[in-house]
């Protein structure tokens, strides 16, 4: 009888892993979906005292910005004329119109380690 209940138990429980697993998968799928009909994105990559890149680049227009943590955890600033854009864990992304063309500073605005300082990047709007 033992047996039973554990065999049973067990396969319930793997019925609603796999249940959680593909609603996952589904909630990532829209929001690819949406990334894909929406206009330009900057994606913004933070590991370990650095950006994925030195400088990025997008046309003047609304663009999603979007923050992505490979390691640590971060939050950055968008800064310049006219914008004040702030991203971290809970907000991850934001529709930003860049009406100006110009140089955007971007930058870790949260204590991450000893390389904090110097995790900068610049952001150019053409």
């Amino acid at each position: 009888m033992y047996k039973w209940i554990m065999f049973v138990l067990f396969i319930g429980a793997s019925a609603m892993g796999v249940g959680f697993l593909f609603q996952d998968i589904n909630a990532r799928q829209a929001e690819r979906a949406a990334e894909e009909t929406a206009g330009a994105s900057l994606k913004i990559a933070a590991s370990n005292w650095k950006f994925d890149q030195a400088e990025y680049k997008i046309p003047k227009g609304q663009t999603k910005v979007s923050l992505l943590m490979k390691e640590g955890v971060h939050a950055i600033d968008i800064t310049g004329e006219g914008i004040d854009v702030k991203l971290d864990g809970t907000n991850k992304s934001q529709e930003v119109n860049f009406e100006k063309p110009g140089k955007y500073e971007i930058k870790c605005i949260l204590p991450c380690g000893e390389g904090h300082n110097d995790m900068k990047s610049v952001l150019i709007v053409e």
